[in-house]
C-alpha cells in the first residue's frame, strides 16, 4: 500500500531525512532531501528543540511511517563519546518519531544480507541504480543511505 515515509540517518549531531512516497513497487517519489543539526548549546536543550522539530515534521507532513539506520557495533570494541552521542540522537528521534506514527530500525547489515545481490554500499554508490530507484526532488549522494533504507524496509514487507 502506497504511504509517506521518511528514512533517517543519524550521524554525530547530524540527521540525514529522505522523505518520500512509497508505492508497492517501482521507483520511490521523492518529496524533500533535508538534513537536521543538532543546534549548539546544552545538549539536554538542543534534544528538545530537535525532538519537536521531528514531531512538527512527521504531523506537517504527514507522514504514516518512519525507517531508520539502527546503531552499529563499532569494530575496534571501544566505544567512543561521539559514538555514544550519536546514540542519543538516534534515541531522540525515535521516541520522537514513535509518538506520532509507526518507527522501524534497520540496521545496514541486515539490507545487506536481505536486499537484493549485493551489499548496501554497493546500491550506494550505483549512479545507475539511482536513476531507476527514484523520481520526485534531487537525492543528494550523502543521502542515498536514507532513501536505500525506505527501499528495503518496503521490499522486505
Amino acid at each position: 500500500m502506497t504511504g509517506r515515509h521518511v528514512g533517517i540517518v543519524v550521524s554525530g549531531d547530524k540527521i540525514i531525512a529522505v522523505d518520500a512516497i512509497v508505492p508497492d513497487e517501482g521507483p520511490i517519489v521523492l518529496q524533500s532531501d533535508q538534513t537536521w543539526k543538532l543546534q549548539n548549546g546544552a545538549r539536554e536543550t538542543a534534544y528538545h528543540v530537535l525532538y519537536q522539530q521531528c514531531v512538527n515534521y512527521i504531523r506537517e507532513h504527514g507522514i504514516e511511517r518512519v525507517i531508520l539506520k539502527s546503531s552499529a557495533v563499532t569494530m575496534s570494541g571501544t566505544m567512543k563519546k561521539a559514538h555514544l552521542e550519536s546514540a542519543e540522537v538516534r534515541g531522540v528521534i525515535i521516541a520522537a518519531a514513535a509518538s506520532v506514527c509507526p518507527v522501524r530500525t534497520i540496521a545496514k547489515s541486515t539490507i545487506s544480507r536481505r536486499f537484493g545481490d549485493r551489499n548496501a554500499d554497493e546500491y550506494i554508490k550505483d549512479d545507475e541504480f539511482w536513476s531507476h530507484a527514484t523520481d520526485g526532488v534531487n537525492l543528494r549522494n550523502g543521502s542515498r543511505e536514507a532513501a536505500l533504507i525506505l527501499i528495503a524496509d518496503r521490499d522486505s514487507a
